[in-house]
């Protein structure tokens, strides 16, 4: 398939090497033979290919995103393929300082402060705010069919409660609004302290805001105080920050929760560290 794409491109290619931690599609950074890096991207489906080409139609010149050079809409062997140019840097990372996490919190809201398309008709991307709550169900006792098979019945039993409980609990929504649905350190790029740009969108959607702070909380804003205010200094900088500690208990949570039927779906023992640690949180909220 890559020789496939490669040649779709016309790429004079030197050398190739797989991306680590892309769940969603298959990713290669590429040498080309002028030393120029660029990325081929191979979404797994269909749909997650029109998510991603929608999101560079909408986010351009509005968020730092990579530029996509050409894309290909693919086969019946091959979903759709893009080429997308190198953000510098690399994925941020708890040890960087509050002035990166400010820059965070102004990328965010600036990717919040996007909204539906008045003139484009979507056909990958979906407005899930006026519906909301029937979105948050859907995706929760979707991945509820994959947790079953995890959890003991004590356990399942104790979330499906906790999650009606808390739900009932959530203020009014805020939206609608562009989400990644995947913002967390592995998909924004800093390169010296600056933040160079978000990247993935093969999960986005119109919706709530408040569904997109719970993984970039989990591996980033909890483990300092002084980049959780940082980052929040930036967000309220461009639009207003909705109230986290109303919102984030529910969504880390049923982030938990939702991870571990996600790690049922593409295998336990692949993602058996990421499923243990998302097993002992929810055992803290349940427990």
């Amino acid at each position: 398939m890559l020789k496939r794409v490669i040649q779709q491109f016309q790429l004079d290619v030197l050398a190739t090497s797989e991306v680590e931690d892309s769940h969603s599609s298959t990713v290669y950074k590429c040498t080309l033979s002028n030393g120029e890096n660029v990325y081929l991207k191979i979404p797994f489906t269909k749909l997650k290919y029109q998510r991603e080409l929608e999101a560079y139609e909408i986010l351009k010149g509005k968020v730092s995103i990579p530029e996509m050079i050409n894309y290909w809409s693919g086969d019946e062997e091959c979903p759709g393929a893009f080429l997308l140019s190198e953000l510098k840097g690399k994925p941020l990372t708890s040890a960087a300082k509050p002035t990166t996490a400010f820059q965070v919190g102004v990328l965010h809201a600036k990717m919040h402060s996007t909204q539906p398309p008045s003139e484009q008709v979507l056909n990958g991307m979906k407005n899930e705010f006026p519906n909301w709550s029937h979105f948050i169900d859907q995706q929760f006792y979707s991945f509820a069919e994959d947790a079953k098979y995890i959890l003991d019945e004590r356990l399942y039993q104790k979330a499906i409660e906790k999650f009606e409980r808390m739900k009932q609990q959530l203020p009014l929504s805020d939206g609608p609004s562009f989400i990644h649905m995947d913002f967390r350190p592995a998909n924004i790029i800093v390169d010296n302290e600056q933040v160079s740009g978000v990247i993935d969108f093969e999960s986005v959607r119109f919706g709530s805001t408040e569904v997109d702070f719970s993984k970039l909380y989990r591996d980033f804003l909890s483990y300092d105080s002084s980049l959780y205010s940082a980052y929040q200094r930036g967000y309220n900088s461009i639009r207003p920050l909705i109230d986290l500690e109303k919102v984030l208990p529910f969504y880390r949570f049923t982030d938990a929760f939702n991870s571990i039927g996600w790690c049922k779906r593409r295998g336990n023992q692949e993602h058996a560290l990421f499923l243990e640690e998302n097993l002992a949180r929810l055992k803290k909220w349940l427990l």
